[in-house]
């Protein structure tokens, strides 16, 4: 009889249990990220029954971490990150400091150390890319300006990071902690802050004049072999061995390692490619990361210490919105941005774990403290979708008043920043066609279509394609078709027809039935399918009529020999 590994266990239980959660969380329509926390709370040590390897679990997380951080990297460029600097850095520094010093101040009204404050502080001011990448990617925000800016933010906040996790055990030593034997009053501060900086200047360095040649370039390479299995090894490869290469020769992070190589190779045309190949691993990851962030919470300290997990956690959602939304509002920045930042701003993650499980180590914090930093990340991240339906709801009301007040509306408004949301689809469109997807089926088909005087509308998921429709003078939305508002923004109400060009037909068949169901029941729809199977899903969805590409091919190929001299003979001989 075979035993499970610790491997195999955790990998089973935390998908099943995620799985199972996830899906309960869904039916009653709150986030399935509370699914899959609660999952592991229940795959914890501190519940009864099955207790998952507490070794693996920050592992396999940290895999979940980099592979989201490169795709992060696949989506935002050097560019975008250059653009927004002179918001992300002032921003992004001024509430570590901020919060931290809230943070301190509840560490000394409970008598804690100055030294026990600044790290409680720190831990509560950092956030969770992980999270806030969710929701951006859930919104299509990634591609407008207030979501270059959060993402921007917590790229600087992550760097600030890797200084602070460099630089505390030095700090420990002049505060009189564990490694004081090796220290000897600030010098050791000073040396270790500068020696990170080189090492930090050295990583960015090798990427920009190394990496943005040699990644597009080794992954050309391998997409020249045609081998499908080989180029999805090579983008891990790259994503996995870039991240372990930064840690262990630069002491930056894992997750700021896989960024930078995302960031890169996002200059390649095999980007997108490269992101979908990676979607699978990416997804099934990071869900382990939540649940490694539910393995480590003690439900104890809920009932043993509520008043302090209710101040901190005050402190993490209340705290760093207000913070973050006052300093977005000093520097000028529309309410639409300043609610975008401070709703991504309102909880704390995965760096916040690290650096209070170092100060434990280091003597820097007390158990309690880790306890209650680890109470306030759960609780907020179950928090934190609801403030952004919250965000879609502001939005959609700052959006009517703008349009409404649109003759008169100011440079300084949020207009400035709904512009960057703007999807080109005229409000008097009528009588047109959706056409979903714009790869090299639909973009020629949406060509096609305007040279016959039909009005189209496009939708896609990758920006890209999404520039280059517009580029074409297309109106076109970005998202995926089945996901919550995007085809609402086509104004499917006065649409005749709706044309599935994307190959996914699992996702055309859930975009459909919606759109047959609940926006356009009158529509008429055709769509794409690559075999028998794909087209009774598509019709038992909804679709009026389906195309089987390779049996159309075959028909076409076939009419092109009957039409050859010697065929076209006997065709007419018979």
């Amino acid at each position: 009889m075979h035993h499970p590994t610790s491997l195999i266990a955790i990998l089973s239980a935390g998908f099943v249990l995620a799985f199972v959660l996830g899906m309960a969380a869904q039916k009653l329509r709150l986030s399935p990220l509370v699914g899959y926390l609660l999952a592991g709370v229940i795959a914890g040590p501190f519940t009864p029954g099955f207790i998952a390897d507490q070794t693996l679990a920050p592992q396999l997380a940290e895999i979940g971490v980099i592979l989201l951080m490169f795709g992060v990297g696949l989506h935002f460029s050097l560019d975008d990150l250059v653009a927004v600097r002179r918001h992300v850095v002032p921003g992004a520094l001024g509430q570590i400091v901020a919060t931290t010093a809230i943070g301190a101040g509840l560490a000394h009204a409970l008598g804690w150390p100055p030294a026990q404050g600044v790290v409680f502080g720190l831990a509560l001011s950092v956030n969770s890319t992980v999270v806030v990448l969710r929701a951006v990617e859930d919104r299509r925000l990634l591609e407008t300006r207030r979501g270059r800016i959060a993402i921007g933010w917590l790229v600087v906040e992550d760097l600030a990071m890797v200084l602070v996790l460099v630089l505390l055990p030095a700090l420990a030593g002049a505060f009189g902690g564990a490694a004081a034997a090796k220290a000897g009053g600030m010098h050791p501060v000073i040396a270790a802050l500068a020696w990170t900086l080189v090492k930090v200047f050295a990583f960015v360095g090798m990427m920009l004049v190394v990496g943005r040649r040699a990644i597009p370039w080794a992954l050309a390479k391998v997409a020249g072999t045609g081998q499908r299995e080989l180029f999805t090894l090579a983008v891990l490869a790259i994503a996995l061995g870039v991240a372990f290469g930064s840690a262990v020769l630069f002491d930056v992070s894992f997750a700021l390692g896989a960024f930078f190589a995302g960031m890169l190779l996002n200059e390649s045309e095999l980007s997108h490619k490269a992101a979908a190949d990676s979607l699978p691993l990416r997804d099934a990851f990071a869900v382990l990361f939540f649940v490694s962030v539910g393995m480590l919470f003690d439900p104890g300290i809920l009932t043993a210490h509520p008043w302090l997990v209710l101040a901190t956690f005050a402190i993490v959602t209340v705290g760093n919105a207000a913070v973050a939304w006052t300093l977005v509002r000093a520097m000028r920045l529309p309410k639409l941005t300043a609610a975008t930042i401070a709703v991504s701003m309102a909880q704390i993650g995965e760096f916040s774990f690290i650096l209070a499980a170092l100060g434990v180590e280091l003597h820097l914090l007390p158990t309690m403290a880790r306890d209650l930093i680890l109470a306030a990340a759960l609780l907020s991240i179950i928090l934190n979708p609801f403030l952004f339906a919250w965000l879609d709801r502001y939005q959609a009301r700052i959006e009517a008043l703008e349009a409404a007040a649109a003759p008169t509306v100011s440079a300084d408004s949020d207009a400035t920043d709904a512009a960057d949301d703007a999807c080109s689809v005229p409000e008097d469109i009528a009588d047109h066609v959706l056409v979903i997807g714009y790869g090299r089926v639909g973009s020629q088909l949406a060509a096609l279509l305007r040279q016959r005087g039909v009005p189209v509308v496009v939708v896609e998921d990758e920006g890209d394609k999404v520039a280059a429709a517009r580029a074409q003078g297309f109106p076109a939305v970005r998202g995926n078709a089945a996901a919550g508002r995007v085809l609402e923004e086509t104004h499917p109400e006065r649409a005749r027809l709706a044309i599935f060009a994307i190959p996914n037909a699992l996702e055309a068949g859930e975009a459909l039935a919606r759109l047959k169901q609940e926006l356009n029941p009158a529509i008429s729809v055709l769509a794409r399918a690559h075999s028998e199977a794909e087209v009774r899903h598509l019709l038992e969805r909804g679709a009026d009529a389906t195309v089987l590409a390779e049996r159309e091919l075959a028909f076409s190929l076939a009419e092109m020999v009957m039409s050859t001299p010697p065929y076209r003979q006997m065709r007419a001989a018979g």
